[in-house]
C-alpha cells in the first residue's frame, strides 16, 4: 500500500448503525485526525441532510462538520444542476433533503402535470405502488431517471432493510430504461470526493461496508479499498463478489493500525 494521504470513509454500517456508533470507531477517528489525516465521510444516505448528519456525529463524540460529508444527495443536485437545468424533478425518496437540493425544482406529490426528469432517492414508505407506477408510467414517456444509489438493503438496528435497488431493477426492466446513478458506485462520486480532499486517487483508501459499490468501485479508480466486516456486511457477499479488496478488516476500529503499518 502506498503512503495514504487521505480516507474516504462510509458512515452507515462503517461508523454507526441507526447512528449508534460501533464499538471502538469514536476513538478511531479522533486518532485518525489528531494523525492529521484528510477525511471525508461519502454517503449514499438520503434521509439527512449533511449538516444534520454532522450534527448527529458530532453529539455522540465523531470529530465532523458539515463540510467533511458528501452526500448523494448534494452530488445528485450538482448532477441536476449541470445536465438538467430547470427540469422539474418528480423524487421519490424517503426522508427531508431538501436543503441540500440547492437549484433543484421538485414536484409537488399533489401536481400531476408531467414531470421533466424522475428522481430516486432512498426507499421508505413513500415507495407507494402509487408512486411507483406513477414514475413508471412518466418513464414510459422517455424522459430520463436518476438515482441516487443502487443498494440492495442496509443495515439498520431491527436488522436488513430493502433499500432503492430491489425497487429500481424493476422499475428498470418494466420501462426498458437505465438509470443514471449519481452516489456511489458511481466514478464521478469518487472523484468528487478527491476533488474535495485535494488528493489524487492512489494517494487515497475508502472504507466501506458494501463490497461492490463502496470497496470495488473505489478500486476501479485507483483508490486503496479496506471492507469491514460490519453493517451491511455478509460472508456470502464477500465470497461472490467481483474481485477483492486491498483489505478486510473486522472495523473501522481496526482502520489507525493499518495505516501506522503502512507508514502514515
Amino acid at each position: 500500500m502506498e503512503r495514504i494521504g487521505a480516507a474516504l470513509i462510509d458512515i452507515d454500517g462503517v461508523l454507526t448503525v441507526s447512528f449508534r456508533p460501533l464499538p471502538g470507531t469514536v476513538e478511531a477517528m479522533q486518532r485518525l485526525r489528531a494523525a492529521g489525516l484528510p477525511l471525508a465521510l461519502v454517503t449514499n444516505n438520503t434521509a439527512r441532510t449533511r449538516a444534520a448528519i454532522a450534527a448527529k456525529l458530532a453529539s455522540v463524540g465523531y470529530p465532523v462538520t458539515a463540510g467533511d460529508i458528501l452526500t448523494a444527495p448534494a452530488v445528485t443536485a450538482a448532477y441536476l444542476r449541470e445536465h438538467h437545468p430547470g427540469a422539474r424533478c418528480l423524487f421519490l425518496n424517503s426522508g427531508d433533503v431538501q436543503d441540500d437540493l440547492d437549484g433543484v425544482t421538485l414536484v409537488p406529490e399533489a401536481d400531476d402535470t408531467a414531470p421533466d426528469v424522475v428522481v430516486f432517492g432512498g426507499a421508505g414508505k413513500e415507495f407507494t405502488y402509487a408512486c411507483l407506477n406513477r414514475a413508471f408510467r412518466e418513464l414510459q414517456r422517455g424522459i430520463p431517471l436518476i438515482a441516487m444509489h443502487r443498494n440492495l438493503y442496509w443495515r439498520t438496528s431491527g436488522g436488513l432493510d430493502l433499500d432503492t435497488g430491489a425497487f429500481l431493477l424493476g422499475l428498470e426492466r418494466a420501462a426498458r430504461v437505465e438509470a443514471t446513478v449519481t452516489g456511489k458506485p458511481a466514478e464521478a462520486f469518487f472523484a468528487t470526493a478527491l476533488a474535495h480532499l485535494g488528493v489524487t486517487a492512489s494517494e487515497a483508501l475508502m472504507v466501506g461496508d458494501d463490497i461492490e459499490s463502496d470497496v470495488l468501485a473505489a478500486q476501479r479508480c485507483g483508490i486503496t479499498g479496506v471492507l469491514v466486516k460490519t453493517g451491511k456486511y455478509l460472508p456470502e457477499a464477500h465470497a461472490s463478489a467481483s474481485g477483492t479488496p486491498d483489505h478486510v478488516l473486522d472495523s473501522f476500529a481496526d482502520l489507525p493500525a493499518l495505516l501506522e503499518r503502512a507508514g502514515r
